[in-house]
């Protein structure tokens, strides 16, 4: 016995119908799935490709942050001004710490961040190297000592590229296969 539907005509029961039992406040929907996954495909080869700029532009940032302290970086003593813990994972363990301290250059006074997770007792004094051009720019001696610009910063970003091309190529080819 079959059921009749919102047209008129019957269906037989539990088999399928291609028209629907009802709509939901009037207007029904029609979505092409090939072009919800054509433009997820596209959204996600945009997205790959502003993370590899993105770390391309970071790795070309670090190496000339590290040549301009290297070759331009003035030594200052920095004096600790203030300590804070950083809590990692759920907030019960201690992840390192954030120190601060206080110099000055050129007859400016300047408070910034020292780079590193170790704690500094406050009014301690450390050898740092600023670029007199950016003074936030700052680090410990030993770190500029030990840091050299290089090309490795740019392997995941590389690896990203090829791996990006590849997927460009692989889903011009299906393309070019289903037209």
């Amino acid at each position: 016995m079959g059921r009749t539907v919102s047209d008129g005509s019957t269906a037989d029961e539990g088999g399928p119908t291609d028209v629907p039992l009802s709509t939901l406040r009037g207007s029904g929907v029609d979505v092409d799935s090939r072009h919800v996954v054509r433009a997820a495909i596209g959204l996600c080869l945009v997205a790959l490709a502003v993370v590899v700029v993105v770390l391309f532009l970071a790795g070309v940032n670090k190496n000339a942050q590290i040549n301009r302290l290297r070759q331009h970086g003035v030594p200052v003593a920095v004096t600790v001004t203030t300590c804070l813990g950083q809590l990692g994972g759920s907030g019960s363990n201690a992840a390192g710490y954030q120190c601060r301290g206080s110099f000055a250059i050129d007859g400016r006074r300047y408070n910034e961040i020292i780079p590193g997770t170790t704690l500094l007792p406050l009014g301690t004094t450390v050898r740092g190297v600023i670029d007199p051009s950016d003074p936030a720019l700052i680090s410990p001696v030993g770190a500029v000592d030990s840091e050299r610009a290089s090309w490795r910063v740019f392997l995941l970003p590389i690896v990203l590229a090829v791996a990006l091309a590849l997927l460009v190529v692989a889903v011009a080819i299906r393309m070019g296969r289903t037209r």
